[in-house]
């Protein structure tokens, strides 16, 4: 009995990815590269991988300032009034280089990506327990010392230069950050940072953070561990039923809407390009055949970057449909999940403040990932000092930027355009060399004074502990 077109399709990928079947239970402390396709063990630290998150790093300064002094260049703030310039800046360019949903899913997908290439390079117990230990340390005092830095200057300088600032330019997307005003309030918005696993948004610690956008750390920390009891079963499985476990996990994420959906994208990613000679293999094309079982099939080969390109090509039509042509649609889409987190029923009482993950920004970042992997040419740009600088400051210019945009540019910006009455385009332009230049410098001092000491002090209590 003959395959039909869908199973050939699947078969092929499956012996194409997997075929090598390893043994259910290998030897003590077996290394994954011995099992792997490649023969080289992979460095904890990819570049080009680096590179990405700093480009992602650069979209993430351009969105939190435009969000704050030119709100309708931005995609998603479609009920903000603004000059014509800004409406086709949004309408266009906006959906690739400074979308808001598009980077933290971005940054998701990347977490999931490299949390566990530590454990790919040693696959032990012990290196799998450092890992889980050594996460808090990494996000406690970077995130201890910003929202500090929030709580204090709220504190001495108050929030009426934001008020004002809100009153003088009608910027309804910029929402006043909730004051945290008591040591108690300070903790406890500290301390839910790395417990909730829900309604990220709403926690007091993003309300109170410039922009709101401090949820991230929550997702991405409480995803790690989506991360950790994933990668534990990779040294012990065959590669082509774990291809297959992986996207059955995929699509029971995207069903129940969690951001498992994004994280375990990452760590497929990490699997294939790691184990499975991905790159390798992916220049001989996605087989595909066609014809009839009794006259025989002919085997076409299609090159895998058309497919990256489709994936690519349906993200960006969905996100430009939904951006210049209908927003108001946008949203329907979420209502396909099952309300796991709401009700119980469809996903229909979901709360529009929550982030969401969406599908068009899936499709578009699945084909970037895609494409990067395979291509030794975007590899090479991606590696570019710059972006792997970038790359390696990306937590320290997350929690800088927002902190200096609101208590240094938004005074800068009321002085020169209510006191000196300078021309709002020359005011923002003056404001955007002066937070660049000090976000740049604020960055520096954060990542080497709070985020390096972090990284050290993580190491050093799992030597004290372990030994």
């Amino acid at each position: 009995m003959g395959l039909s077109p869908f199973q050939r399709v699947f078969h092929d990928l499956s012996v194409r990815f997997g075929r090598k079947r390893e043994s259910r239970t290998p030897s003590t402390d077996d290394t994954v590269a011995q099992k792997s396709d490649d023969a080289s063990v992979p460095d904890v630290e990819i570049l080009h991988i680096t590179g990405l998150r700093g480009l992602f790093t650069i979209q993430t300064f351009l969105w939190v300032f435009l969000s704050t002094f030119a709100p309708a260049a931005v995609k998603g703030n479609d009920h903000v009034d603004g000059p014509f310039y800004q409406d086709m800046l949004r309408k266009t360019v906006s959906v690739l280089f400074w979308n808001g949903s598009l980077i933290y899913g971005a940054f998701i997908i990347l977490s999931g990506r490299t949390v566990l290439l530590p454990f790919f390079k040693s696959p032990t117990k012990q290196t799998a327990a450092s890992l889980i230990f050594r996460r808090t340390f990494r996000f406690l005092l970077p995130a201890a010392v910003a929202l500090a830095i929030v709580a204090v200057v709220q504190s001495q300088v108050g929030q009426s230069h934001i008020v004002r600032f809100k009153e003088e330019t009608g910027n309804t997307a910029l929402e006043i950050p909730l004051r945290i005003d008591q040591p108690l309030v300070y903790f406890n918005s500290l301390f839910e940072i790395f417990w909730v696993n829900k309604l990220y948004f709403t926690q007091s610690a993003s309300l109170g953070f410039p922009t709101q956008t401090l949820w991230m750390l929550s997702a991405i920390y409480q995803q790690s561990y989506t991360v950790y009891m994933t990668m534990i079963v990779i040294p012990y499985t065959r590669n082509s039923w774990r291809v297959k476990a992986f996207i059955f996990f995929i699509l029971t994420a995207w069903w129940v809407q969690s951001w498992a959906w994004y994280t375990v994208t990452g760590i497929l990613l990490a699997d294939v390009v790691h184990h499975m000679g991905f790159q390798r293999k992916s220049p001989a094309g996605m087989p595909m055949r066609f014809g009839r079982a009794h006259r025989g099939f002919k085997l076409y080969r299609i090159p895998t970057w058309c497919g990256w390109l489709l994936l690519m090509t349906g993200g960006l039509i969905m996100q430009y449909l939904f951006t210049a042509w209908r927003p108001d649609l946008q949203d329907n889409e979420l209502y396909a999940h099952t309300g796991l987190y709401t009700d119980g029923k469809l996903n229909s009482n979901y709360d529009p403040k929550q982030p969401q993950a969406r599908d068009d920004n899936y499709l578009l970042l699945l084909g970037l990932f895609l494409w990067v992997e395979t291509s030794d040419t975007l590899q090479y740009a991606l590696s570019n000092r710059l972006f792997v600088f970038l790359g390696r400051r990306s937590l320290s210019y997350f929690l800088v930027a927002p902190i200096l945009a609101y208590e240094l540019g938004i005074q800068l910006f009321n002085y020169f355009r209510l006191t000196l009455d300078w021309p709002v385009e020359m005011t923002n332009v003056a404001v955007l060399l002066i937070c660049l230049a000090t976000t740049a410098i604020g960055a520096e001092i954060m990542y080497w004074l709070v985020e390096q000491p972090s990284v050290w002090a993580g190491k050093k209590a799992w030597k004290f502990l372990s030994t």
